[in-house]
């Protein structure tokens, strides 16, 4: 077990900074492009690949920090860069984290490469889970996986929405509900593979914020896979379905594993997004000047300033606790990992929000970067789990009452 520490080993500084000098050298000068033309920046992801940043190498490296610091430094420095852009060369992971979380070592090793493909010939990934109607109610999947037993496959029937790389991912994990009796416990994670009929983009989504992420739905009509492509295999699901139609106590949701994995995470993205507009910020606020002197001289300016530092670091703070006990397999006992995500995400939107107020008109205007800070933020306190969400889970742990 490792050690918690706030102070970062020589190895996560340098990885720290080689990130950063990645978002701030290529991600920063095409954040407002990638914005306006609402298109998966290819040119981004390929750059990023060829040096390594988009690819299974690095998640596996961070993934093997004890201190569990790693991927979130490298969440925070991308969301710094541009969150859109982050979202674009992070969306896979998402896919990657679901077949870590549910998969056998071999459906791993074989699939886990699948979602990034390499330099010159990328591939992404998508995680569906959210449908029209069920959106945090994850448990009231209609999404239905019906095994043929003859063919030994599986046959896909519904609709996702809000997917990262929806239909246009060379590899879906679909997350569907086997036995609609047992709600979330009856559900499982299946993998469709580059080819596979059935399957097929629907509505592209035109967003408020991360606008170069591409976001959409997935249809799935009769949609075959193999038997091989349901993660953990069927004889694993068979004694997990066993065991829920007879009361015992089972490992969870399919996509509740993913989740609880992922954020920290989301929670580091969020922190990114405000640590970039409070330096902004900052930085304007010693330069501006009114009525004589810098704005930052007065106290309405300084005490944002203020507030806004100690939000980024409290986030900070919340995402590393959470990380180190998610990589130590430490449980979280009162929501920590839900406490890192409600913080952040809320702290990013209400620092975005100062940042406008600090620059005035010029925030409002799309030739400063803090209106699309605003904009990408909200998204942080809805996707993965609202906001609401998380303080449910947070006031059920704390208590051991079942808050509805």
């Amino acid at each position: 077990m490792s050690e918690f520490s706030m102070e970062l080993s020589a190895d996560q500084v340098t990885l720290r900074d080689w990130v950063h000098g990645f978002a701030e050298g290529v991600m920063r000068p095409a954040a407002a492009e990638w914005d306006e033309r609402e298109e998966t920046p290819w040119p981004i992801i390929e750059e990023a690949a060829k040096l390594g940043i988009y690819g299974l190498d690095i998640l596996a490296n961070a993934f093997m920090d004890p201190s569990g610091l790693s991927t979130v430094l490298i969440l925070e420095e991308l969301a710094w860069g541009d969150a859109g852009l982050c979202m674009s060369i992070m969306g896979s992971s998402l896919a990657v984290a679901a077949i870590l979380a549910n998969g056998t070592p071999a459906q791993q090793a074989e699939w886990m490469p699948q979602c990034y493909g390499t330099p010159g010939d990328l591939k992404l990934a998508a995680f569906a889970v959210s449908e029209p109607d069920a959106g945090s109610d994850v448990s009231s999947l209609r999404t239905r996986a019906v095994y043929d037993e003859a063919k030994d496959e599986w046959v896909l029937n519904g609709t996702k929405t809000w997917i990262t790389n929806g239909g246009i991912a060379n590899l879906h994990v679909v997350v569907a509900s086997v036995d609609p009796a047992l709600a979330g416990r009856g559900q499982a994670s299946f993998v469709v593979p580059e080819g596979t009929k059935g399957i097929r983009m629907g509505q592209k989504f035109k967003k408020m914020g991360i606008r170069a992420s591409h976001t959409a739905e997935v249809v799935l009509e009769d949609c075959r896979i193999p038997g091989s492509c349901l993660l953990g295999g069927k004889e694993k699901l068979d004694e997990r379905l066993a065991r829920a139609r007879e009361g015992r106590s089972s490992s969870g949701q399919a996509a509740m594993a993913t989740f609880e994995a992922t954020r920290p995470g989301i929670g580091a993205q969020a922190l990114g997004i405000a640590r970039a507009a409070y330096e902004y910020s900052l930085d304007y606020a010693k330069e501006r000047r009114q009525f004589g002197r810098a704005i930052i001289e007065n106290q309405a300016i300084a005490f944002k300033l203020a507030d806004m530092k100690a939000r980024v670091d409290a986030s900070r703070l919340l995402v590393w606790r959470a990380a180190w006990m998610a990589a130590n397999r430490k449980p979280f006992t009162s929501g920590e990992g839900s406490m890192s995500k409600l913080f952040a995400s809320e702290s990013a939107v209400k620092v975005t929000e100062e940042a406008i107020q600090i620059l005035g008109g010029y925030g409002y205007v799309r030739e400063y970067p803090v209106e699309r800070w605003h904009r990408d933020s909200k998204i942080y306190t809805i996707f993965e789990g609202t906001s609401e969400i998380q303080r449910l889970i947070i006031s059920r742990a704390i208590s051991g009452v079942h808050i509805r």
